[in-house]
C-alpha cells in the first residue's frame, strides 16, 4: 500500500510515517519512480509504534526494543530497560489515578455545597415586528 493509504488506515500523518522511516522504525520498499509501498504488516506495526508514542517512550527507545516486541529478540539490557519503561509506566498511571480521586472528591464536595441549578430561562426577544417571536 501506498503512505497515503497507510496514513488513512492508521490515522497518522503522512509526515510521521516518513519521519517513522527516518528513524527506522518502519520500513517501505520503493518503486522504480520512488514511490513507498508497504507491506499490509504496516498497520498494525504504525498502530503499535503510536501506543509506545504514547507511553512516552523516545522513537530511539522504540527503535531498540521493536526487534524484542516483533520477534522475541531481546539482549539482558534490552530487557532491563524495558522493565524500567513499565516501572515509569505504573508511576504515571498511579499519578493519574490519584488525580483523578482527587478531582472525584471535588466533584463530591462541590455538589454538596453547590444548589442544583435550575433550567436556563432567556427573556425573549422584543422585535418591533409582533409577529415574529
Amino acid at each position: 500500500m501506498r503512505i497515503g493509504e497507510l496514513a488513512s488506515k492508521t490515522g497518522v500523518s503522512v509526515r510521521s510515517l516518513r519521519y517513522y522511516e527516518q528513524q527506522g522504525l518502519l520500513a517501505a520498499e520503493r518503486s522504480s519512480s520512488g514511490q513507498r509501498h508497504y507491506p499490509e504488516g504496516a498497520v498494525e506495526r504504525v498502530r503499535l509504534i503510536q501506543r509506545l508514542f504514547t507511553a512516552g517512550l523516545s522513537s530511539r527507545t522504540i527503535a531498540e526494543l521493536l526487534p524484542c516486541v516483533v520477534d522475541g529478540r531481546a539482549t539482558p539490557e534490552l530487557l532491563a530497560r524495558l522493565a524500567a519503561e513499565r516501572e515509569r509506566i505504573d508511576r504515571q498511571v498511579a499519578e493519574l489515578v490519584g488525580t483523578r480521586d482527587q478531582l472525584d472528591s471535588v466533584i463530591t464536595g462541590a455538589a454538596r455545597t453547590c444548589a442544583p441549578a435550575g433550567p436556563v430561562r432567556r427573556a425573549p426577544i422584543y422585535r418591533a415586528d409582533p409577529l415574529i417571536w
